[in-house]
């Protein structure tokens, strides 16, 4: 991982600190309201986990979805450039997405992202086949939406990893560990890192 990367990373704990520090508030208008500015980042040590194991991929298609403001992209986006593969990551607000494009560019990681604004069910539905690795980190009741969208394209071998599992760990993330884990070919762990992740492995039988 090169300095302008790691500058980029600092930047984003300094504000993920700053974060921390403050009372969580429901922005105004809501949660698709376009007028919240937390980071909801999955944290560095989530981050590292994913760069980890993104990077043992091959020529990866990685799919983000929940850009948010463009943390964990940084650590996806590192690895598509080390396996020779992109990251697709989708997002609902544009100026969310603008300032993780400005990021990227900053980490100059830009050419192996491609960023989509939408409705995410809808995008991945438009997406073709040949998915690797998947991170879930969007709002937590459309998980089982976005799983079913997604499996279907997923490549033998692919990883998915769902953030948030153990917090909030509400109905929304546990209807989604057992919906991941009724699948066909799937194994699944739920491992204590950052948030709770379920990390899943695509083996068709």
């Amino acid at each position: 991982m090169d300095k302008k990367i790691k500058a980029v990373l600092e930047s984003y704990h300094v504000l993920i600190r700053e974060e921390q520090s403050k009372p969580r508030e429901m922005p105004p208008g809501g949660r698709d309201g376009g007028q919240d500015r937390r980071l909801r980042a999955v944290g560095p040590e989530t981050g590292r986990f994913l760069n980890i194991v993104a990077k043992s991929l091959k020529a990866t298609t990685i799919l983000e979805l929940g850009t948010s403001f463009g943390y964990s992209g940084i650590w996806l986006a590192d690895a598509a450039r080390a396996s020779g593969g992109r990251l697709i990551s989708m997002e609902f607000h544009a100026y969310k997405t603008e300032f993780a494009k400005e990021m990227a560019d900053k980490a100059g990681l830009s050419e192996h992202i491609d960023f989509q604004i939408g409705d995410a069910v809808e995008m991945i539905k438009a997406l073709p086949s040949g998915v690797d690795f998947v991170l879930v980190d969007l709002w937590k009741d459309l998980y089982v939406p976005c799983l079913e969208a997604f499996y279907p394209k997923l490549n033998p071998g692919a990883i998915i990893v769902a953030d948030n599992m153990l917090m909030p760990g509400n109905e929304d993330v546990k209807r989604y560990g057992e919906a991941v884990r009724a699948k066909p070919g799937i194994t699944s762990v739920l491992l204590p890192v950052g948030s709770g992740i379920e990390v899943s492995r695509y083996d068709p039988v």
